[in-house]
Parts: structure tokens; C-alpha cells; sequence
């Protein structure tokens, strides 16, 4: 079967296609047959080594997990004996522990793996793309405790993450603000934000505007710049992990009123990540989310897919699709 591999960490072109064995399920996996991808900015820093501190979980000096690929949509064929909750011929989507979903096909685990069918009204290439909600959900609902008629400010609202956020925070009946580009405007209006701000004409943090919840899904601010845009027990959400945020985690977490919280949402249990997935199907399923997609690429395009990504300003989600004997 055909994978995308890397060996080195590096730029986009140390990703190549390979042929690879197609495994085979144990009695508790299922066997996955790939429609759907994507590149997420994670795949883009595991494929890079950078930061550094990322190789404490890909390996220090080169990947010890060689295929990238982070979440998926396909078709199941064919299950281990033990396998109860799934049967050929399902439909489904699901999240990896971060690598793996960058082939034609992929063994999971039935119950150690977020999985979950795929609902009857989205394509694969629209359901592929489901951390970004994953991501968002656990942030907004667990950690910032959102609730209906709160303000919320979502920076970085037109990625993958931010696009979520939007609309889960509209989903819970906050008045939205989301801060993007200026080509990105009308899209973000479009997911439910009841105001938008041009960050390259205005600066929220300038505006006389507090916010119960700022969710930061670009690692672009700091609890600093915000806290005065914060409200009384308001909450500062950084996504993007970076070391300067960890000092401020600690210090407001025993002093003052305003907090700044950081969550490594891809550690959650799988069987609580699974809940949440199936959730996102019911919001699809009922018109509710609709997973935004800039670019889709076939997975012989990889490398320009990642080039694409590299740039940072990529819109929602970019897929990669992969052909069986014609079908997607």
C-alpha cells in the first residue's frame, strides 16, 4: 500500500511515497481503508523537530514514528474477532495518537482509539478534518467553563482550531468576537462570530472591550497583552503550547482574579475524546457545525500540501484525499 514516510525532520520535501505492507488487524482492531486526511499545523511541527521540546514525544534525533497524519475518514474492511462495536462496511472517522493516518490503510485499536461512524450527510473529506473541534470543545466547555450570554473573544478565528471555536461558542450561546485577516472576514462572520476584528487594522487589546473568555488558538498573545481585556474572573485560553505561557499558568493560578489556562487536549482519554467525536457527528448531523475546508490535495501532492500549511495562513482545514481504484 502506499504511505507518506520521513526518516529526518526537516522541511516539506523530506516526505516521501512509499510502498508499505498493509497490516493486518489483531482481534481487537479494526482495519481502516484511508479516504481522507489532512495536514494540521501539529504534523507540520512533528515533521520539522521544532520546537525542540516537541522530540521529547516524536524522538530526539529522528522520528521514531515515520508516518505523519493525525486524523482520518474512511471505510472499515475488515475486524479482529473481538471487535463489537463496528462491522464491515461502517463508515467512520477518528483521531490517531498523532501519527499513522497518512497511508491507504490503518489497524486501530477498537476501543483505544477516538472512533466513531461517520454521519450520512458529510463527505469524507469534510469529516477527516475533526481535531480542530476536538481541540476547541474541551478548551471552551471544561477549561473556560463557557456559558450562555458570556462575551467571547476567539483570536486566530479562520484555523482549524479558531474556526471550531467559533462556532462552538455560538453552539453555547456566547456573543462571539473573532479577531482574523482581512481576506477572512465574511468566513468568520459566516461560522456565527456576532463581531469581527481585522487584526491588521485594529488591536483588540487597545479597545475599551473586556472579554469573559479569550481563547487564543494561534499562540500569537500573551495573558500580559490580554489581561486588561479580561473581565473579573475572566480567562485567558492558549492553545498553541509555548514555554513563555507556563510561568503565567502557575503564577495566576494562586494570585488574582484572572486566569491564564493551557490544556493538552490530544492526552484526554480516548474514551472521553470519543464522546466528543461523537458529539461533533450529532452537530453535523443536525446542521449545526459544519467543518470548514480551504485546499484539498491527492496524497501524491503531499509535499505541497505541507509547503501550503508551512505558510500559516491557511483557512480552516486542508485535506488529503486518497484514491481507491478511483473512488474517494
Amino acid at each position: 500500500m502506499k504511505a507518506i514516510v520521513y526518516t529526518k525532520y526537516g522541511p516539506p520535501d523530506v516526505l516521501q511515497l512509499k510502498e508499505v505492507e498493509k497490516p493486518t488487524p489483531k482481534n481487537n482492531e479494526v482495519l481502516i481503508k484511508v479516504h481522507a486526511t489532512t495536514v494540521t499545523a501539529t504534523d507540520c511541527t512533528f515533521r520539522k523537530g521544532e520546537p525542540f521540546f516537541s522530540r521529547l514525544y516524536t524522538g530526539l534525533t529522528k522520528p521514531k514514528n515515520q508516518i505523519l497524519g493525525s486524523e482520518l475518514a474512511g471505510e472499515i474492511e475488515d475486524v479482529g474477532k473481538d471487535v463489537k462495536l463496528f462491522k464491515e462496511s461502517n463508515q467512520v472517522f477518528c483521531t490517531t495518537p498523532g501519527y499513522g493516518a497518512y497511508v491507504e490503510y490503518i489497524c486501530l485499536p477498537e476501543e483505544g482509539a477516538t472512533l466513531a461512524i461517520k454521519p450520512s450527510n458529510t463527505t469524507f473529506a469534510e469529516v477527516a478534518a475533526c481535531d480542530g473541534f476536538l481541540t476547541a470543545l474541551p478548551f471552551l466547555r471544561d477549561k473556560g467553563k463557557i456559558d450562555a450570554g458570556q462575551k467571547v473573544l476567539i483570536n486566530g478565528a479562520s484555523g482549524s482550531v479558531g474556526s471550531a471555536a467559533v462556532q462552538i461558542a455560538n453552539y453555547f450561546g456566547a456573543e462571539v468576537t473573532g479577531v482574523c485577516g482581512s481576506t477572512n472576514l465574511e468566513l468568520v462572520k459566516s461560522l456565527g462570530a456576532h463581531k469581527v476584528i481585522d487584526y491588521t487594522k485594529e488591536d483588540f487589546t487597545k479597545k475599551n472591550e473586556t472579554y469573559d473568555i479569550i481563547f487564543d488558538t494561534v499562540a500569537k498573545l500573551s495573558f500580559s497583552e490580554c489581561k486588561l481585556s479580561l473581565k473579573q474572573n475572566g480567562i485567558f485560553l492558549e492553545a498553541g503550547i509555548t514555554m513563555a505561557v507556563f510561568p503565567k499558568v502557575i503564577w495566576t493560578s494562586m494570585i488574582g482574579s484572572k486566569k491564564a489556562m493551557i490544556m493538552a487536549t490530544g492526552l484526554r482519554p480516548p474514551r472521553e475524546r470519543t464522546k466528543d467525536l461523537i458529539f461533533l457527528g450529532e452537530l453535523i448531523e443536525s446542521g449545526k457545525f459544519k467543518p470548514v475546508i480551504d485546499r484539498s490535495y491527492p496524497i501524491e501532492q503531499i509535499v505541497e500540501a505541507h509547503r501550503y500549511v508551512d505558510t500559516g495562513h491557511k483557512k480552516g482545514n486542508v485535506i488529503i484525499t486518497v484514491k481507491h481504484n478511483n473512488k474517494v
